[in-house]
């Protein structure tokens, strides 16, 4: 609920942020500056906080994270300038990097081993489902209400989510630090490097959501330049996160049930490979539609796995760090798609630019076998099986 909440409304800023910013004066680049500011910074908070997780406790940052939201959001109503917009912006990135990669660790410090998928099944329909409905909530409200009524009612509902949090969620003490006491931080975090196994997982997310970034950013143009109307191209995006919100659950369910994990992360990856070169030889609405929702299906199948790998494959006292990874790799990703395939999509086109994207999927997917592989053939040498 409280994941839910806090998405739902910290999402439903993000289709009139640019519209109040050029109603600000900001002109395209400015634009996008703001937004790759809120990337840039929740990348690069997401492991320091993630480890201060796993040192004060997982509430403590979920808090924390959430407040910073609200006034986050209740100080846009008062920006007066797309400089102001960069600086509050900054600062809503630290708050997204306290919370998301806290909330996905304090999922595994509370759930047995046996249910791992189910529960981050459970979880990440919530999170996809805030970031689905959040947008469209915004839009509504502020074509009724306007703007900064959206901003308004953005953090009136994440500091709704603030009580829950606070009287509901585990306390501090019952967080996975006080099972593993007395090591230091720099123990930690060389031995995460060198956990082959998490290095695949987050290699995986990082190829995995540049694949995203492209299906963000340029889905639109791309679509656009075929054809298919701007209503239409919303029916794209809303059957992409409605499909990879639903199957969250089932596929939840089934990656507690198989007997390696990681099976069914390569099985998402080369659908979501094949998704994302859908989406670029697409000509017309049904072939946009379909490649989406395989998409959508693909994700669901991969990234629950993913979750849970991760929570199984490092100790109780370093999840957050794991974790704060994890999230990280969601944010350069996208980053690095905009950055890099901008470049190539307006030398070679959209076309191209999709299939080098899948391309660079499967790679990730090869990467992560491998990755793995090597792993459990170090750990059998080690213990001489």
């Amino acid at each position: 609920m409280v994941s839910f909440g806090c998405y739902f409304g910290a999402y439903m800023r993000i289709p009139v942020l640019p519209l109040f910013a050029r109603q600000l004066g900001a002109d395209t680049f400015e634009i996008g500056i703001i937004t790759s500011l809120f990337m840039m910074v929740a990348g690069a908070l997401c492991v320091p906080l993630g480890l201060m997780s796993d040192r004060l406790g997982r509430k403590r940052l979920i808090l924390a994270g959430l407040l910073v939201s609200v006034l986050t959001s209740f100080v846009l109503i008062y920006c007066t300038s797309p400089k102001q917009l960069m600086g509050v912006y900054l600062v809503a990135g630290a708050g997204i990097a306290a919370f998301a990669p806290t909330m996905m660790s304090m999922v595994s410090d509370f759930t047995p081993k046996t249910h791992l998928g189910r529960s981050y099944g459970w979880y990440t329909m919530a999170l996809y489902g805030g970031m689905s409905m959040g947008p469209a909530m915004g839009g509504l409200c502020g074509q009724l209400l306007g703007f900064k009524w959206v901003f308004a009612i953005s953090g009136v509902v994440i500091l709704l989510m603030f009580w829950p949090a606070l009287m509901f969620l585990p306390q501090p003490h019952t967080s996975a630090r006080a099972a593993v006491p007395g090591r230091g931080s720099g123990a930690i975090f060389s031995e995460l490097l060198r956990n082959r196994s998490l290095l695949a997982c987050w290699l995986v997310t990082l190829s995995s959501c540049f694949g995203l970034g492209m299906f963000i950013t340029f889905i639109p143009l791309h679509a656009s330049d075929q054809g298919v109307e701007v209503g239409q191209i919303g029916l794209i995006f809303a059957t992409q996160a409605v499909v990879n919100a639903l199957c969250r659950i089932p596929f939840g369910y089934l990656s507690d049930w198989v007997s390696d994990r990681k099976n069914l992360v390569l099985a998402g990856l080369f659908g979501y490979s094949f998704s994302i070169a859908g989406l670029g030889i697409s000509t017309a609405l049904p072939m946009f539609i379909a490649s989406a929702f395989l998409m959508g299906i693909s994700m669901g199948v991969a990234f629950t796995a993913v979750g849970a790998l991760i929570a199984e494959v490092v100790p109780a006292d370093s999840r957050g760090l794991a974790m704060g990874g994890y999230n990280t790799c969601i944010y350069v990703g996208i980053m690095l798609c905009a950055l890099i395939m901008g470049v190539i999509t307006r030398d070679y086109g959209f076309r191209a630019g999709f299939l080098i994207t899948a391309v660079i999927s499967v790679a990730g997917a090869s990467a992560f076998l491998f990755l793995f592989r090597t792993q459990h053939v170090r750990e059998g040498a080690l213990t001489g099986n």
